[in-house]
């Protein structure tokens, strides 16, 4: 089989930092080649090398035997390289037709083709089963998985012979995840190789053929099959056992420290009421779209409700004044830190103490004590780099959140509220946020956690709910909440809900 991929001794250096230490890969036509690592490993520095976004310090790498512009992402697309980026590159005031053709658009003289754009896009949406997304919507106005759908779709409006996909089910149920694994089978049936990064080793298995894996910038393992039992590749991504996936299960108290009341706001929350005790783990499962990020959103008072109430520790919380809950000892880690959680460019210091500046203030703030208060939460956190004063932007993603995680530690919040909280992790940073989770749990902390992840639910939690449809549709204790039980409650009975969201 042709090699469509080489990458030879890649070396990639930022000021400080080697981020890739002669990193080799080869991917063959007609293959999924998956990448794993935990982060940090360069797996991102990595593809944005063959891409053409960076320039490579030295190395080499070949496209169908022939160099590529190093530095040139216009370049590499034009031969056939298209990547897919973890954070979507869409421009959100642009339509859905706009999008997929930019910087290609088709022309009719000097005008664009419009009317073109909209059949070709149309046909696109619909190769990947997406045809109910409107064409001329916003991109700004979708939901987050229909938004990674546009960008598949602007993928694969060229002629593309190998396509990069960076996490890309990350904010896709499992129906959509389906749905792409099928769009790739077909791609690599025409002859196209795919390079598919994912920290899902369960994803790896399903649509995989071979993998390579990267460590501190370096090829830790390569030509593995996607076989590979999970052992020998956690060895292989973090250099020792992860003995303990899962800690133990928390049991909880009687006492209730958060209690929602019929909340309602249309279209997205239809009248949900449920307790989160001290002591707990409670997780909210469902499908993308049923409504569980707008629930934490209702709960911490970034939206306001239109019926119902949230009362914490017995006193109502003032609906839509998230300045109430914080006060009050409520927190949230929502599911973009990067965009919703943290200022990237602030350092971890300054980004842990931003909620409770007061208590390192009279008159003037005392830097030093900020300073050291946030370095004992970060690394009671194994927080890496042990480094207080660097920018949030330059850590990994597990790192990230671990920041967020050390502001509410700081804050003494009670009851925490985790949206997606291992989102774009390594299995080892799983694990680290599964442990943190339940040492809080213990301390006596009520902990309400989204995730997509249903074996992650399954493992880590007292109480789960499923929401359907902006209800709750069951609830199961911790030890019958199988994959299957939760999947079997969280699919609806009828149609998917419309990816096109209102604007808020």
């Amino acid at each position: 089989m042709t090699t469509v991929l080489e990458v030879r001794n890649l070396v990639k250096e930022f000021p400080g930092v080697r981020a890739l230490d002669g990193v080799d890969l080869d991917v063959l036509e007609a293959e999924v080649h998956c990448l794993l690592g935990p982060n940090g490993a360069g797996k991102s520095t990595l593809i944005k090398c063959v891409s053409g976004a960076i320039e490579p310090t030295s190395g080499e790498i070949l496209f169908q035997g022939e160099p590529l512009p190093p530095g040139d992402p216009a370049g590499s697309l034009k031969r056939g390289v298209a990547t897919i980026y973890q954070e979507l590159d869409l421009v959100p005031d642009l339509s859905v037709a706009e999008s997929i053709f930019l910087a290609h658009e088709p022309r009719r003289g000097p005008l664009l083709d419009l009317d073109r754009m909209d059949r070709e896009s149309a046909a696109l949406l619909a190769r990947l089963g997406h045809d109910s997304i409107p064409t001329r919507a916003k991109v700004g106005k979708l939901r987050p998985a229909a938004q990674q759908i546009v960008s598949i779709a602007r993928a694969l409006s060229g002629d593309v012979r190998l396509l990069i996909m960076d996490e890309p089910s990350a904010i896709l149920d499992d129906g959509e995840i389906d749905t792409l694994f099928d769009v790739v089978r077909r791609l690599t049936a025409e002859g196209v190789g795919v390079v598919y990064i994912s920290h899902r080793l369960d994803e790896i298995r399903r649509i995989g053929d071979r993998v390579t894996v990267l460590a501190d910038g370096r090829t830790a393992a390569t030509g593995l099959p996607a076989t590979t039992p999970t052992d020998q590749l956690v060895e292989h991504m973090v250099g020792r056992k992860v003995e303990q996936l899962y800690p133990d299960r928390p049991v909880g108290t009687d006492r209730v420290l958060l209690e929602v009341r019929g909340a309602k706001r249309l279209p997205f929350v239809r009248g949900v009421s449920l307790e989160v005790k001290a002591g707990e783990v409670v997780g909210l499962g469902g499908l993308v779209g049923s409504g569980r990020t707008e629930l934490l959103r209702l709960i911490y008072g970034l939206d306001e409700l239109e019926e119902g109430e949230v009362v914490f520790e017995g006193k109502r919380l003032r609906s839509g004044h998230p300045r109430n809950a914080i006060a009050r000892g409520l927190g949230l880690a929502p599911e973009d830190r990067k965009s919703q959680a943290l200022v990237l460019d602030w350092s971890q210091t300054k980004n842990v103490t931003v909620s409770d500046l007061r208590r390192f203030s009279r008159i003037l703030l005392d830097v030093g004590k900020e300073r050291e208060t946030a370095r004992a939460q970060l690394r009671a956190l194994k927080t890496v780099p042990d480094d207080p004063d660097r920018a949030v932007r330059l850590l990994s993603g597990g790192n990230q959140q671990k920041v967020v995680l050390a502001r509410w530690l700081l804050h003494e919040c009670r009851v925490l509220l985790l949206d997606e909280p291992t989102r774009g992790v390594d299995i080892a940073t799983k694990a680290e946020i599964y442990r943190i989770v339940a040492e809080l749990a213990g301390t006596g902390l009520g902990v309400l956690v989204v995730s997509s992840e249903l074996e992650e639910l399954a493992h880590i939690c007292t109480r789960v709910l499923v929401m359907r449809e902006g209800e709750i549709v069951a609830e199961l204790a911790g030890e019958d909440a199988t994959e299957l039980a939760l999947l079997r409650h969280a699919v609806a009975p009828t149609e998917k809900p419309d990816l096109v969201e209102e604007v808020v």
